[in-house]
């Protein structure tokens, strides 16, 4: 899949990670390992090669040609990859909803680059996808996370009990949805 979007005030763009994005990708888990520990399930030690990344890669551009998951690299303007948001869990038919995931480098968290991100990916998942719902789930003291949700215009629906096995416990979640008429009416 061949698409990048911009949102070029805020020096950012994403585009569909590719096989020779595997080699940044892996940097970026491994500079980000420590700081990301708290927030993310626990993982085996061969999720840190170049050989897994690139297998996740291909796995993600195949899920992308079958409609099941798109994931895209954020990119600041100068080409850097600095984090990793993805749509999963596309459900067709009647529900029309994916779920929402992703991750910025922590040493550019607070530019708002996140928040931009997520505002791409709606509009893709809205339009180009024509989903009708996006949900995300987040661990209950993640407050930048909150924030972006919130910003980007998500609403908080519930907290879905030992919902995700993160850092190797099952956590509680914060559930968090936003419709496409949140979005598209303001067109």
């Amino acid at each position: 899949m061949s698409l990048t979007l911009y949102q070029t005030s805020q020096g950012i763009y994403i585009s569909p990670l590719q096989p020779e994005d595997a080699e940044s990708l892996l940097e970026l888990r491994l500079q980000n390992r420590i700081a990301h520990a708290p927030f993310e399930p626990k993982r085996e030690e061969d999720f840190y090669t170049l050989n897994y990344q690139l297998q996740h890669i291909n796995q993600r551009t195949e899920d992308a040609l079958q409609d099941q998951a798109y994931m895209f690299g954020i990119f600041s303007l100068d080409g850097q990859l600095i984090g990793q948001i993805t749509i999963s869990n596309v459900v067709r038919g009647v529900g029309q909803f994916a779920d929402m995931g992703y991750f910025l480098d922590h040493q550019m968290q607070g530019n708002g680059y996140m928040t931009a991100a997520v505002g791409l990916v709606l509009g893709y998942a809205f339009r180009a996808l024509a989903l009708h719902r996006v949900q995300a789930a987040i661990l209950l003291h993640n407050e930048a996370s909150r924030r972006v949700l919130e910003k980007s215009g998500f609403q908080a629906e519930g907290v879905a009990r030992r919902f995700i096995k993160i850092n190797g416990l099952w956590q509680d979640h914060q559930t968090y949805a936003i419709l496409a008429e949140d979005i598209l009416q303001d067109e």
